[in-house]
């Protein structure tokens, strides 16, 4: 098994130019497959023996996967604009959520990676979950049709694009394993379907899971409600595993899997309280695995630090696209087209808003060992998202007033104090905040320092509250 660990610098803003590099090669096509609400917990090729994931598994055997891959909100409309943009949300208006009364929307001056794609010669395909606004700028030629729920299905509605002469950008988004309507169960302590239905899926093989048998992450309660919830979610990531399967064979049958460049990843962590909208390891640390066949990479690992807000200008180097890195928040992580990835000193979290009613503006920085969270709100209670209020693992702790939820107290998940550090190292679950501690106020003062620098980089407007000052909001005063 190979290793690989590197080190680099984040991109700022700047002007950006995109050209065809290395004219007269053949193009490699891109699939870009986003899952809603996936974690590293529920996949066998990051460890877990119950789960049934061959096709993810396959490939991660045939490329690389990373380890210490983050979204940069742990919000799906919030994270799949970083996505598509290379620039962090705060910075591009993209703060929440965009359908209904939410309402957020980029910045009709941003333009997104499929946009860029097109201009350099390549078809844009999207097909299932979107939840970006405003069309303009995540433009793409096709909008493919199919039930997000199932991959099968929406697999076979991408076979002329893929059949084509042209080379492709897919953006392929399923909606699993997303919470499934209703997010609000009767009686309380029926699980969620997480999309899971007792007729099936067409052509889809139902494979189900027992309570008894799943594996509870220790940030979760091990309760019955919440073991049942998870044999749901399983249930679901089987389901869009057996899609991958399904795109690969539809990619062999038209001759293009040894130019197609294959990258999975989720949008945000699990949908339990503990991960989703959370900024603690669950809810950002997330799946990455990119295969290229052209690198001839096999069951190759990762331990290099990279982000969402990366995955723009690495795809447009594995395209072979010239770009200004200046453009960017982010870095391509496999520069000029490597083979080897290779990953940033620190990465940055910028969260903001779930739901509209879920104000609760979060930055962080992760390095190496230390990670430092800034509650920048931190004296409202920490809100929930309405599906993960409902949910019955939260309502089995919360009815029975339990103090405990997984590895963390009740009250330290809802009332959080403005600064948390935690050593990744010794303190994997994120339980000992050392913000207080006098041994480590060095390591706090960097980390504070660097969270301001990245602020100021990437004209975030919250750097204004570090002074607390509130008179000042609003004021149109520049950064």
């Amino acid at each position: 098994m190979k290793r690989y660990r590197f080190s680099g610098l984040v991109g700022v803003l700047g002007i950006f130019m995109v050209t065809v590099a290395c004219a007269g090669k053949q193009a490699p096509n891109v699939v870009l497959f986003v899952t809603d609400d996936h974690g590293t917990d529920a996949m066998g090729c990051y460890g877990n023996p119950v789960i049934q994931t061959p096709n993810m598994d396959k490939l991660a055997a045939e490329g690389v996967r990373f380890t210490r891959a983050y979204c940069t909100s742990a919000s799906c409309a919030a994270s799949r604009s970083v996505i598509l943009t290379g620039l962090f949300g705060h910075a591009t208006g993209s703060y929440g959520h965009v359908h209904d009364y939410h309402h957020f929307s980029t910045y009709d001056s941003v333009e997104s990676l499929p946009v860029l794609m097109e201009k350099a010669g390549y078809r844009t395909a999207r097909i299932g979950k979107y939840h970006l606004a405003p069309e303009s700028v995540y433009h793409f030629n096709d909008v493919l049709e199919a039930n997000e729920r199932s991959t099968v299905e929406m697999a076979e509605q991408c076979r002329e694009v893929i059949g084509a002469d042209q080379p492709f950008f897919l953006y392929f988004c399923t909606s699993d394993p997303h919470r499934g309507d209703p997010f609000t169960p009767d009686p309380w302590d029926a699980p969620n379907s997480f999309g899971n239905r007792p007729e099936g899926y067409p052509g889809v093989e139902t494979v189900q899971y027992s309570p008894d048998e799943v594996i509870v992450p220790p940030f979760l309660p091990d309760t019955k409600e919440c073991r049942e919830e998870l044999a749901q979610y399983y249930q679901s990531v089987s389901r869009i595993d057996q899609g991958i399967g399904r795109l690969r064979k539809i990619l062999a049958e038209a001759g293009k899997s040894e130019n197609t460049i294959f990258i999975y990843i989720s949008d945000n962590g699990v949908a339990f309280p503990g991960a989703k909208t959370t900024v603690y390891e669950p809810g950002i640390k997330l799946p990455c695995i990119v295969a290229d066949p052209r690198a001839k990479q096999e069951n190759a690992v990762s331990d290099a630090l990279v982000s969402w807000v990366d995955l723009t200008p690495t795809i447009l180097d594995l395209a072979g696209i010239e770009f200004d890195e200046k453009r960017f928040h982010g870095r391509s992580f496999f520069p000029k087209g490597a083979s080897s990835p290779s990953g940033g000193k620190e990465v940055y979290a910028s969260h903001t808003f779930h739901e509209i009613t879920m104000y609760y503006p979060m930055r962080v920085v992760v390095e190496e060992r230390y990670k430092l969270i800034w509650n920048i709100a931190w004296a409202l209670e920490y809100p929930f998202a309405s599906d993960l209020w409902a949910a019955s693992t939260w309502q089995s702790v919360y009815r029975s007033g339990g103090e405990v939820y997984g590895a963390r107290r009740v009250e330290d998940y809802l009332h959080r104090p403005e600064f948390e550090l935690y050593d990744l190292e010794a303190d994997p679950d994120e339980v000992h905040n050392l913000a207080s501690n006098p041994d480590h106020e060095a390591t706090l003062k960097r980390l504070k320092e660097k969270l301001k620098l990245f602020q100021r980089n990437t004209r975030d407007p919250w750097l204004i509250m570090w002074d607390h000052d509130a008179s000042l909001q609003g004021t149109g005063v520049n950064l």
